[in-house]
C-alpha cells in the first residue's frame, strides 16, 4: 500500500508541474474537451477532461480497435440477424449477408452503423454481452479511469459515458494500429458485402477530414443524450495531435480552433539519444565497444523542450564474442513521465572478433605437465 501511495504521489506531482491550459478566450463550444500530443500523451489544452459524460458513436472506437485486434479480418460470415436490428445510423446490412469484418470496421468508423458495430461484437465475442465485457477490459489495459462501456455501438445504456481524457487515450492506442489508422482515415471507401455480395460505396461522416489540412480521422458521434461528439487527429510537420470535443454543438470549428493553438505550441523534436553507450564484450580483444539506437524518435515537444522525457537502457552486462556491426545487443526505452513513448533496438556499432581458439595439447605436453606435477 505504501509503494502504490508513493507511485500515485509521485505522478501527482509529475503532473503538477506541466502546463495545461485551458482555451476560453477562443470561444470554444463543448462541455468538454481535450487536445494531447499522441507521442507522449501530454495534455495541451482541456476543460472538464475528467468529467464522465456521453460519448455517443465514438465508442466504435473501441468496438472497432477490438475486432481488429480479433484477426482473421477477411473471413467472410452470415451477419447475426438478430444483431443487425437496432435503431439508428447504419451501413446497411440485411438478414444473411455475407460479410468480413473488414467491411464491419469500415461500416462503423465511416457512416457509423449501429447494425455494423452489433454484428462486429458478436462475430468477436459470439454475443454483445460478452464483447461489452471485452470492451471494459480493453479500457482498463489502456488506463481510461472515467469510461464505461454498456453498448457496442454508442446507443444509449445505463452507465455508458467515458471522459474526454479516457477518449485521447483510447484514440492514441487506436492509431497505433496500422488498420485502424487506414480505415478511419478516409473520407470513402469500396466494400463488398451482401447476398449475394456486391461492391458499395460508404461515405465517412467526419467532415472535418476536408475541412482542415493534416486530419486523419478519427469519429463522429451523436444523441440527443450526449450532443454532438468527434474524436479527430491530425499530423503537421512530424507532430500528432488527438482532439476531443464532448457535447459540442460547434465540434468542427472547436477542433480547428484548438489544433491552430497546439500546432503553435508543439514543435518537432528529435530526442537525444545518451551519450556514450558502449556494451561489454567477452572472448573479444575488443573488451567493450560503441552501440547506437536503430532509429531516432521525434515528439511533439511544448516550446520545443525535450527535458521532461527521460531514457532507459536494457542490455545484457556482457554479450560473447564475435559481434557484427549491426547486431541487436538490446534496447532503448523513451519514457515522458511513466508513459512509454517508444523501444528502440540497440545495435553494435562496430565488429568485435573472437579470440583465436588456443591449440591443443599433444600427448607429450600433457605427459611432461604430469610429471611436472609430481615433481612438486
Amino acid at each position: 500500500m505504501k509503494r502504490i501511495t508513493g507511485t500515485v504521489l509521485a505522478l501527482c506531482l509529475f503532473f503538477a508541474g506541466m502546463p495545461v491550459r485551458t482555451v476560453h478566450a477562443m470561444d470554444i463550444s463543448a462541455k468538454a474537451y481535450i487536445l494531447m500530443e499522441a507521442a507522449t500523451g501530454r495534455v495541451l489544452y482541456e476543460q472538464n477532461a475528467q468529467e464522465k459524460l456521453p460519448m455517443a458513436s465514438t465508442t466504435k472506437i473501441m468496438t472497432t480497435l477490438l475486432t481488429i485486434e480479433s484477426g482473421d479480418l477477411d473471413a467472410e460470415f452470415i451477419v447475426d440477424a438478430e444483431a443487425i436490428h437496432v435503431e439508428g445510423s447504419s451501413m446497411g446490412l440485411q438478414e444473411n449477408d455475407l460479410v468480413s469484418k473488414r467491411d464491419l470496421c469500415y461500416g462503423m468508423l465511416l457512416p457509423s452503423g449501429n447494425d455494423a458495430a452489433n454484428a462486429a461484437a458478436v462475430s468477436v465475442a459470439g454475443d454483445v454481452p460478452t464483447f461489452i465485457d471485452m470492451m471494459n477490459e480493453r479500457a482498463e489495459e489502456i488506463g481510461m479511469t472515467r469510461t464505461c462501456f454498456a453498448t457496442p455501438s454508442g446507443l444509449d445504456g445505463e452507465g455508458h459515458g467515458s471522459s474526454a481524457h479516457d477518449m485521447a487515450l483510447l484514440t492514441r492506442e487506436a492509431l497505433r494500429d496500422p488498420t485502424f489508422r487506414s480505415i478511419c482515415s478516409q473520407p470513402s471507401a469500396c466494400v463488398n458485402f451482401g447476398n449475394p455480395p456486391y461492391d458499395r460505396t460508404l461515405y465517412n461522416s467526419n467532415k472535418l477530414l476536408g475541412m482542415y489540412e493534416g486530419v486523419i480521422g478519427v469519429k463522429t458521434g451523436f444523441t440527443d443524450d450526449a450532443g454532438r461528439c468527434l474524436v479527430s487527429a491530425c499530423e503537421r510537420d512530424g507532430v500528432t495531435l488527438i482532439c476531443v470535443t464532448l457535447n459540442a454543438p460547434d465540434d468542427w470549428n472547436d477542433h480547428k480552433k484548438l489544433y491552430d493553438a497546439g500546432f503553435a505550441s508543439v514543435e518537432c523534436r528529435e530526442l537525444p539519444v545518451p551519450e556514450e553507450l558502449t556494451q561489454n564484450v567477452a572472448g573479444s580483444d575488443a573488451v567493450q565497444i560503441a552501440v547506437k539506437p536503430l532509429e531516432t524518435v521525434s515528439i511533439g515537444a511544448w516550446e520545443g523542450d525535450t527535458s521532461e522525457v527521460h531514457t532507459r537502457i536494457l542490455k545484457a552486462p556482457f554479450v560473447y564474442a564475435p559481434v557484427a556491426a549491426g547486431d541487436a545487443v538490446g534496447t532503448l526505452e523513451y519514457y515522458y513521465g511513466t508513459t512509454l513513448i517508444a523501444s528502440v533496438p540497440l545495435c553494435a556499432a562496430e565488429d568485435a572478433a573472437a579470440l583465436p581458439e588456443p591449440e591443443p595439447e599433444n600427448a607429450f605436453v600433457r605427459f611432461w605437465n604430469w610429471l611436472c606435477g609430481l615433481k612438486k
